[in-house]
């Protein structure tokens, strides 16, 4: 009931008018703006449009456009500065009625607020993320609010398990580590539909990892709509990077990382690098340095290197650092053999100048000195 004798009162309008003494004026969210043309200066259109609509901003709720523009720049510029959600659509059938036709937009109004989830899609996003070495303490903040936000999360099934544990509402999608391209172009799939997704690797997804998969399943799309999925890449810490920093520092001057594994390239150009790097007197770190399907490689490596390097250059081996059974063992390159290695362990080579002296609390310290003697 009103008072009769009541001196103020509540306005529900669109309508962009000075709120009078004594009322409430309230804008409902129930304009949009479809943007047919995008720019630099879409913003300026897009205020001058909602002057003349005599629409008041705050009424506006969503920003609209065709899935064609959906990477566009000017777009998420404009509706961030806004700070309105941006949908994308690929056909005008559903929407509310149109109000008003501006510079390279319309200006749309229905009677009620708008239900924005029912509009479009939002643009998908796919991250490719490292977990780093194992260890919660060693994931990165932007990794940590990937995972949090995602839908879906892919990878090999033991990466997707460290990722855990999962909400109820998020979808996990554990393959085989022989699948990448697959992988990727599921994710894709997912993103282009407007999903929140994730593809995991452990340590960094740059090295011997998922993101270079995933580049090359976005350069060759198997569809148009992968283009307009939101990707990015957030490093994690590799696993070579975090044997180091549990030796001391092994890496703390030029260093390379090979990959030792045969599978996606000749073992001629492995023999060829190793041996490149042995020369110039680089500390070296292996990856995939030995597996049930390739037993002979890393002992074929070692022949390389002492061709080269002394049999007191040290060594370090880091085996699932930053997990609970991690282990570290320094030895020299004369005392390694295979039989100490396995897939889960790195292998650090030092150069001719990798030192290393006691730690106070047993063990001892590897490091490579920043200056190099004259030569």
């Amino acid at each position: 009931p009103v008072d009769k004798a009541a001196c103020r009162v509540i306005h529900i309008t669109a309508e962009a008018r000075p709120a009078q003494p004594d009322e409430l004026l309230i804008h409902p969210r129930c304009a949009a703006a479809l943007i047919e043309r995008p720019g630099a200066d879409l913003l300026v259109r897009l205020q001058q449009a909602l002057a003349a609509a005599k629409l008041a901003p705050p009424a506006l709720a969503v920003l609209l456009a065709d899935k064609g523009w959906m990477a566009n720049a000017e777009l998420h510029a404009t509706a961030q500065e806004l700070k309105l959600p941006l949908r994308f659509i690929h056909s005008t059938s559903a929407l509310p009625a149109e109000h008003h036709i501006g510079d390279g937009l319309r200006l749309l109004l229905d009677e009620q607020p708008l239900d924005i989830e029912r509009l479009g899609q939002r643009r998908g996003r796919l991250s490719v993320v490292g977990l780093g070495p194992g260890a919660a303490e060693h994931m990165t903040p932007a990794v940590r609010r990937a995972l949090d936000e995602a839908e879906d999360l892919l990878g090999y099934d033991t990466y997707v398990k460290m990722a855990g544990p999962l909400r109820a509402d998020q979808c996990a999608h554990p393959s085989d580590n022989r699948e990448e391209l697959q992988r990727a172009a599921h994710a894709f799939e997912l993103a282009a539909n407007g999903r929140r997704v994730v593809m995991i690797s452990s340590g960094d997804p740059g090295v011997f990892a998922m993101a270079a998969a995933v580049m090359e399943a976005l350069e060759s799309p198997q569809s148009d709509a992968w283009q307009g999925v939101e990707l990015e890449v957030l490093p994690g810490v590799s696993a070579a990077l975090a044997t180091a920093a549990k030796a001391g520092a092994p890496l703390g001057h030029d260093f390379c990382l090979i990959s030792l594994s045969d599978n996606l390239k000749p073992w001629a150009v492995i023999e060829k690098r190793l041996q490149h790097a042995a020369i110039a007197d680089l500390a070296m770190a292996f990856y995939n340095p030995i597996s049930r399907a390739r037993p002979w490689q890393l002992g074929r490596a070692l022949e390389l290197l002492r061709q080269h390097r002394e049999p007191q250059t040290l060594v370090v081996l880091g085996r699932d650092i930053g997990r609970p059974a991690e282990a570290l063992r320094s030895l020299t390159l004369g005392e390694l053999t295979p039989e100490m290695v396995d897939m889960r362990t790195l292998v650090i080579i030092g150069s001719s100048q990798t030192r290393r002296f006691p730690r106070a609390d047993g063990g001892e310290w590897v490091y490579t000195p920043r200056w190099y003697p004259d030569l």
